[in-house]
């Protein structure tokens, strides 16, 4: 044990001249002062007000209460045999020392007191002033009481006598998410008022116990404080563990919810404290028991996921089943929730549906959209945690085939309703293959009108053959291969027929008006009136072939793209000879022009002549 007065108590040093305006005086703490049995205790002792050198010298003696007068030398910082046949072993072994901690200042050191040390303890400075004025020695009481302090493990043994005492230490083996429940009874008998501080600890399994390697969890501090350890401290504000008194000598610890860095031996250590006269609180005697030996099996380590049947095959629009068995901790710790999800593809794959940890179901995208509507997908929970879960797709189309995963995650759910992953696994990979059901489309694009002249209306057909032991339903769309400069053509949407035949129309370059509809059973028609030369290019029709099952949900079953056809609006013959007849027509006139022009000139001439 360290020093037990604070340096508060051992005035600053003095200047060289101080002994001109004062008396020597040796400062010790007032007392009585009282400490226990076995344990260590520290004395400073300084003088101010003094002349001569900085280098003070120091004598301590012990008046023992069977002779109050006899003094008896134990120790001083100037003669090494100094001390009385009583204190020489001692001495000599270090368990009494003085220790300097200025030149005006030491500290009487007592390793393990005993019950003749009680008595009345004085500090005495041989003098080095000019004259002999003022206080040269100081006494303080020490009262050496019995060790009365007790520390109680909660399995049989009995209170402690040394500084660790040996039990039967309680083996306990818990799953991640349990609670720890652990107890401490701390009694003391001594006589004078006293305070106990209990705190519970943890060291890493089969490590030495001692104050290095003890991590304190949470303690109820002398003033009743009750304060969490460092790595502890978010948890104990968080709920997760706590302390408390039971009656009046029983300590509880709660840990409600263990991880795997939880493990270890569990300690509780109880000091008790005194009140000196300065008002300072002094630790007088410490024990520590060994509660209980903990392991914490992780979650991580018992949570495993499969899931069945390997392999399937089967026809579109039959039902699609896959199982999800989860393993966990067993008996399954009541705060603990998973997180279910199914997968399609490799990688991270596709989320097909999952299982959120309060039960909610959530569909992929890519099952429900506009372009598919609202599949009928189910993930079902059939057994208590962690349990069996159920992955139904209710007509199963070609594009579920693949590779399905059941990926979990385990949380641990605390106080606040929080929700810390602690762990995640994922199934092996089943196999789901879809009997071969092909549509084979065609599409061919052509012109039954080849020749088509500015202001006509453009006729382009599109025709499309099907191969399909189902119903299929098309959607069509009209496209124009742009060229803008050097680059390559660019495909621009004209027009298009929803796979419920709903038209849009897009805008042309031109500006005109377009029309679309269906002439036959597999053709459709897109007219564009009015063709200008900005409408010219190539033209083709694009087909998606779209397959509907029995839970309302589309299915795309493949798209095709036709050839494609020129438009080019050709220049009528009247506008060829309209051209030449305008240039001639021009051509005449600026000649009459300019033949009646030279005339007028030529007779204005002769007649200024006349």
């Amino acid at each position: 044990m360290g020093a037990l007065f604070p340096q508060s108590l051992i005035p600053s040093p003095p200047s060289l001249s101080a002994g001109l305006c004062g008396a020597r005086e040796v400062h010790l703490p007032p007392g009585p002062l009282f400490r226990v049995e076995g344990t260590a205790i520290s004395f400073p002792c300084s003088v101010s007000e003094y002349e001569g050198p900085t280098l003070q010298h120091f004598e301590w003696f012990l008046y023992r209460p069977t002779a109050p007068e006899i003094s008896i030398g134990m120790v001083s910082t100037r003669d090494p045999s100094f001390p009385y046949a009583v204190f020489s072993p001692r001495v000599q072994s270090g368990e009494v020392s003085v220790q300097r901690l200025r030149g005006d200042a030491i500290e009487l050191r007592i390793a393990r007191l005993r019950a003749e040390d009680a008595g009345v303890y004085e500090c005495y400075t041989p003098t080095t002033d000019s004259t002999y004025h003022g206080n040269y020695s100081s006494k303080v009481v020490l009262k050496v009481i019995p060790d009365m302090l007790s520390v109680l493990a909660p399995t049989p043994s009995s209170p402690l006598r040394g500084r660790m005492a040996g039990t039967s230490l309680l083996q306990l083996s818990l799953s991640e998410g349990q609670e720890l429940q652990l107890n401490c009874t701390a009694q003391s008998q001594t006589q004078q008022h006293t305070h106990l501080s209990v705190s519970f600890g943890v060291s890493a399994p089969d490590a030495p116990v001692g104050r290095q390697t003890l991590q304190e969890v949470v303690g109820v501090r002398r003033d009743f404080a009750v304060e969490a350890g460092g790595r502890f401290a978010d948890r104990y504000r968080a709920g997760e563990l706590s302390v408390a008194k039971a009656g009046s000598e029983q300590y509880k610890l709660a840990i409600g919810r263990v991880r795997p860095g939880d493990a270890g031996t569990y300690h509780c250590t109880v000091g008790e404290w005194i009140q000196d006269p300065d008002s300072s609180w002094q630790l007088i005697t410490e024990k520590r028991a060994a509660l209980a030996q903990v392991t914490v099996q992780s979650i991580a380590s018992q949570l495993a996921v499969s899931a069945g049947p390997p392999k399937v095959r089967l026809s579109a629009g039959e039902a699609l089943e896959l199982l999800c068995n989860l393993s966990g901790p067993v008996p399954p710790a009541p705060h603990v929730a998973y997180a279910v999800s199914w997968v399609v593809g490799e990688g991270d794959g596709l989320l097909v549906a999952q299982l959120d940890t309060d039960g909610v179901a959530v569909v992929g995208e890519s099952y429900a959209n506009s372009q598919v509507g609202r599949r009928q997908v189910s993930l079902q929970k059939l057994t208590p945690s962690p349990g069996s879960y159920r992955l139904r797709i209710e007509s199963a189309q070609p594009g579920d085939e693949g590779t399905y995963r059941c990926v979990a995650q385990a949380y641990v759910r605390s106080p606040d309703a929080w929700l810390r992953e602690v762990s995640s696994g994922r199934s092996q990979g089943l196999k789901v293959q879809m009997k071969s059901e092909a549509v084979v489309v065609k599409a061919y694009a052509w012109l039954p009108i080849p020749a088509t002249y500015r202001g006509d209306t453009a006729e382009l057909l599109c025709n499309i053959s099907v191969e399909s032991t189902q119903a299929v339903h098309m959607a069509v769309s009209w496209w124009v291969e742009v060229t803008v400069g050097e680059e390559e053509p660019q495909g621009r949407m004209v027009a298009s027929v929803s796979r419920e035949g709903v038209a849009e129309l897009g805008r042309r370059v031109s500006g005109g008006d377009m029309s679309l509809d269906k002439v036959g059973p597999q053709c459709h028609r897109l007219r564009l009136h009015g063709v200008q030369p900005s409408d010219e290019g190539r033209y083709h029709c694009a087909v998606t072939s779209w397959v509907r099952y029995p839970d309302r949900s589309w299915y795309n079953a493949g798209a095709v793209k036709s050839n494609s056809v020129a438009v080019y609006p050709y220049a009528r013959a009247v506008d060829t000879l309209f051209i030449p007849l305008i240039v001639g027509i021009a051509s005449a006139l600026f000649t009459g022009i300019a033949i009646l022009a030279t005339i007028t000139c030529c007779f204005m001439r002769q007649l200024r002549k006349r």
